[in-house]
C-alpha cells in the first residue's frame, strides 16, 4: 500500500479549474479498487491518496494519469505503508 502526498505548484484558484476531473480521476481508481481513500490536506497545500498497488513504481505510473500532475499543478511524495493496527489491517488486495 502507498500513501502518495502531493503538493500543490499553483494557486488554489488554478487547482480548482481542474478540481472535477481529478475527483472523476480518483473515482474511477475507486471503482477499480486501487485508490482506497483520498483527501486535500488541511491546510489545502495538497492532498493524500492511499493506493492499494504492489510497489512504488505501480503508484507513480497510476498517478502520472491525474489531472494534476498532467497540467503540472501537483506533485506526489510516496511513502509505503502496511497497516497493522486499525480498520485497513486487513485490507491489502494487491
Amino acid at each position: 500500500m502507498y500513501l502518495m502526498i502531493s503538493t500543490y505548484l499553483v494557486p488554489l484558484d488554478d487547482i480548482a479549474k481542474v478540481r472535477d476531473e481529478h475527483l472523476a480521476f480518483l473515482e474511477g481508481l475507486f471503482a477499480q479498487g486501487t485508490l482506497v481513500a483520498a483527501g486535500r490536506q488541511d491546510p489545502p497545500v495538497g492532498g493524500m491518496v492511499l493506493l492499494d498497488v504492489p510497489d512504488e513504481a505501480a503508484a507513480r505510473e497510476v498517478l502520472t494519469r491525474d489531472p494534476y500532475v498532467v497540467h503540472g499543478f501537483a506533485e506526489y511524495e510516496a511513502r509505503g505503508w502496511a497497516p497493522t493496527v486499525g480498520a485497513l489491517k486487513s485490507y491489502i488486495k494487491s
